[in-house]
């Protein structure tokens, strides 16, 4: 098996990836790499798996590649990911893209800063963050959450039409994280919680997979 995939499911962009990947039968090396205990930070790593060692990342018969979208878009041209989850019309691709490229520093920024500073953070310092703090933490992501809720959704049963995409995949894991800092968007945003329970059924059962650390730490799966 030459496609090697390291990953850690507590990483958002690596539960994307690895749904993806499940659902367009690609076969892969699976090579978990917990985060939590630095295996990212040794110079093994750094030298042989990913010079800026992060996850996800692939190493795909000798040539090792970072970055989720980078990573997506390479499989793709290599006929690996299916058109309906990421298009080869152009059109319909750039739709797509769109939102890959608007959510980097938007919905993904914000739901993790939020999501650090609420739960991660305390939880390896033991220090917490000042209300102030979190506060404009949490009225940065809801800006977001408003922007999908009201635009990206705002009459399509998906981000980028009617069907789901990799765009909806990777969105979905982005807002579920904040769910282990007490922060559910199910309970605020009407259509997010409907669309989410969407992109769940069409993922099938690797989309519970991959948020099974999620799940465990938030105590319970997502009601309908």
């Amino acid at each position: 098996m030459s496609l090697a995939y390291y990953y850690d499911l507590m990483s958002q962009p690596s539960r994307a990836l690895y749904i993806i990947l499940k659902m367009s039968g690609v076969q892969f090396e699976d090579c978990p790499v917990a985060l939590r205990k630095g295996a990212h930070l040794t110079e093994d790593f750094k030298t042989n798996i990913n010079r800026f060692q992060k996850v996800p990342c692939i190493n795909d018969g000798g040539f090792k590649l970072a970055e989720s979208i980078a990573i997506l878009r390479y499989l793709s041209a290599k006929g690996k990911i299916p058109e309906h989850l990421y298009p080869k019309n152009v059109v319909e691709q750039a739709r797509v893209d769109e939102f890959l490229e608007w959510q980097h520093i938007t919905l993904r920024i914000t739901c993790a800063l939020y999501f650090r500073a609420k739960w991660l953070d305390p939880m390896l310092t033991g220090k917490k963050a000042s209300e102030d703090k979190l506060a404009s933490l949490k009225t940065h992501m809801e800006t977001n959450l408003a922007i999908v809720e009201n635009l990206w959704l705002e009459s399509t049963d998906f981000l980028c039409g009617n069907q789901m995409t990799v765009a909806d995949i990777f969105a979905a894991c982005e807002i579920e994280q904040p769910r282990m800092a007490d922060y559910d968007v199910r309970a605020h945003y009407p259509k997010i919680r409907a669309w989410l329970q969407r992109v769940r059924e069409a993922c099938g059962p690797h989309y519970d997979y991959a948020h099974q650390f999620v799940y465990k730490i938030c105590g319970s799966e997502p009601t309908n």
